[in-house]
């Protein structure tokens, strides 16, 4: 008899794909702009995941043929994993070709909970003076920030391999060419940073990479990036922190 117990397990990840905003349905452009994008990092864009953001395009009503679309992003190398903002056309499209539906809650609306009904209230007559007492705040009390633990990675980060931290992440060893390390917070490289590197992936303008020796293919803070064809117009032998300042990724060296 078969041990199910050992054929498999799930467990609990998270995912991390680079999500592609249109704002403009005219294919020919988005084909030329995507080519002009995977130029700048091919390696950092080949074989990647993709989730398509068509919220903005269907506030403009302008119509998009989603298989179209599919057509060509799988055509340049990506492979599209989810849609999100689509109409019902676009939604029935990715389902028949086995593309997820990600619904998303616009921003600033509402959140129904349900409905809430306040006790009636009678108050009996009474001889005795009224006591007004003031009622604690119906607000729920605010919840403490949970303390976030770093990440901590000692063994070398080799080519093919990625890396991903919901918190910051350390890393003791070299990072090598064609690894790519992610993290939601800031990234700390105790050593030669080669490959990929994206702090700050949910949006977190304020993380920082830190490294000893910079030689990376791509670095990105908050989705803004450098590739390698930037990084080498100067040489970092030494150890640098990078940020964002008005959506520009500054290097500077640690003394």
């Amino acid at each position: 008899m078969l041990n199910t117990s050992s054929v498999l397990e799930f467990k609990s990840s998270t995912f991390f794909a680079p999500i592609l905003i249109l704002f403009n349905n005219d294919m020919a452009a988005i084909e030329e702009t995507l080519h002009a994008k995977i130029n700048l990092a091919p390696e950092f864009f080949r074989d990647s995941p993709l989730i398509i953001d068509l919220r903005d395009l269907n506030k403009q009503n302008q119509d998009l043929d989603f298989t179209h679309l599919t057509q060509l992003l799988r055509r340049v190398g990506f492979f599209p994993v989810g849609i999100r903002g689509g109409n019902d056309q676009q939604n029935k499209q990715a389902r028949a070709l086995s593309i997820p539906i990600d619904t998303v809650r616009e921003q600033g609306a509402p959140i129904i909970a349900g409905n809430v009904q306040k006790p009636e209230m009678n108050p009996q007559p009474s001889s005795q003076p009224v006591t007004t007492v003031a009622k604690p705040s119906v607000n729920p009390a605010p919840i403490p920030p949970v303390a976030v633990t770093s990440t901590l990675v000692t063994q070398p980060i080799r080519s093919g391999q990625r890396i991903y931290a919901s918190s910051d992440l350390i890393i003791t060893s070299q990072v090598s060419a064609g690894a790519e390390i992610m993290a939601e917070g800031n990234i700390h490289v105790y050593n030669t940073l080669r490959g990929r590197a994206l702090a700050g992936v949910h949006g977190n303008t304020s993380a920082r990479i830190f490294c000893f020796d910079l030689q990376a293919e791509l670095i990105s803070i908050a989705g803004d990036y450098k590739t390698s064809e930037d990084l080498n117009k100067q040489t970092y032998h030494g150890p640098v922190q990078i940020y964002l300042q008005d959506h520009a990724l500054i290097i500077k060296e640690i003394a």
